[in-house]
Order: structure tokens, then sequence, then C-alpha cells
């Protein structure tokens, strides 16, 4: 069973077809957000307001906030004030803590244009490694370990960006692969997210995050919340089903 969901998520990460990360269901804001050339920003932000709301609520947010003010233009976004995104998130009712957010969002602009020189690309630009990656993303305002865990794995997972190693690039478990691993077996019903992410480092410690490919698959395809699809599953019979 370990075997197998490193081998497809290795499959998976091998495929060098053309890159197009699903983040949200609207095409023209997915677009937006898949554009790290001339928007790099948009997903570090849009990665930093994935909490306690929905993700795909949370992912839009950057989009929004471009359709309001007519350009997400970095330079355009550092010159509105603090003050001004707290009245657009609450106008907008972006989030469920939009004040909060509105901060999180305001200060992320300004450490990106003091450290970054405006540039949110150079996070991850010159093939660093793994973990200074997710430092980076520590040290932004209300970013803790799960989210920037998440945006490292994105990046080198889905997104392809080289990295000089992979080791600090964690599974990101979100509800079909917290799923998947229970059931499988791999992990006991009701473990918590810790026992996940070290269960994942365990079958594959060079590149942990490797197997959310395989995981987030078989629990969006087959593995359902109710009536999961056992008999035409990829994992067939190495699975132990336990529901």
């Amino acid at each position: 069973m370990k075997n197998f969901l490193v081998e497809i998520g290795r499959a998976r990460f091998s495929n060098t077809g053309d890159i197009l990360v699903h983040l949200v269901n609207n095409e023209i804001a997915n677009n937006f957000l898949n554009d790290l050339i001339n928007y790099p920003h948009a997903y570090v932000l849009a990665c930093l307001m994935d909490r306690q709301i929905k993700a795909e609520r949370a992912w839009i947010i950057p989009f929004e906030i471009k359709e309001r003010l007519g350009s997400f233009k970095f330079q355009d976004l550092i010159e509105v004030s603090k003050a001004d995104y707290i009245k657009i998130f609450n106008d907008l009712k972006l989030h469920r803590f939009n004040n909060t957010m509105a901060i999180v969002f305001f200060e992320a602009l300004e450490l990106i244009n003091v450290k970054y020189g405006g540039n949110a690309s150079s996070i991850w630009a010159n093939e660093p490694s793994s973990a200074s990656v997710v430092y980076r993303f520590l040290e932004f305002k209300g970013s803790g370990l799960k989210i920037s865990t998440m945006a490292t794995n994105i990046l080198a997972r889905q997104f392809r960006i080289p990295l000089s190693d992979y080791y600090s690039v964690d599974i990101s478990p979100d509800v079909h692969i917290i799923r998947v691993m229970q059931r499988t077996g791999l992990v006991p019903l009701g473990s918590d997210i810790s026992k996940i992410i070290y269960k994942a480092r365990e079958m594959n410690p060079e590149f942990p995050g490797i197997i959310d490919f395989s995981c987030w698959e078989i629990g969006q395809n087959w593995c359902h919340p109710n009536n999961p699809n056992c008999k035409s599953c990829i994992l067939g019979i190495e699975c132990k089903k336990i529901i």
C-alpha cells in the first residue's frame, strides 16, 4: 500500500504536460491565480486567506479584490491603505474574519515590498531548499505551519517549481487525504493531522508531499464520504476498506 501510493504520486509528478493548477472553479480567476509570472503575489495572498473558510471562497479573494480595484499590479496594491482594505473586505464580505484578514492581506503586501522588492516570486526563486520556502511563508502574519507547508507543497508538487530538495514539502491533509489515509489503514480512524503528516514522511521521506497526488485523486474520484466506489478504485485489493 505504502509503495503503491508513492508510485502513483511519482507518476503524476513526472508528467511534463502543460501545467494549469485547479485552485478555484471560476476559469478567469483560476487563470489569474496560475499566473506566477505577472502576479506571484496573488498566489501568496490566496494562500494566506485559506483559513477557517472553504478553500474555494478563500482562494478567490485576490481575484475579487482585483475586480474591485480594477488592477492587481503590485505597485497599485501597496498604495491602498489598511483602512481601505478593511472597508473592501467588509463591503464584499470576503472572509469570515474580514477585519483580521484585511490586515493580513495589507501586511503581506508590506512584507513583500520590503523584503522581496515587490516581487513575491523571489520567495521560491533560484532553487532554494524546501525548508527555506516554508520558513519564508512562516514569516507572513497569519501563516502558521499548515499554510506554509501547503503553499510550498502546491508550488513544488503542482506548479513544478524547482527546489534544491523536497524534504520539508509535507503532505497537506485535506478531507480527501485524511479519508484515504484512514480508510486504507495507513493511520487509525480519528488520527490527528500530525500522525498523517509523519506517516507520509515515513512513506517517502525525500518528498512526503508527493502522495498528495494519489490520495487526493483517490478521494476525489472513488473514496467518497458516502457510498465509496471501491470496485472501481485504483487501489483495488490493496485497500483495507476501513469505513
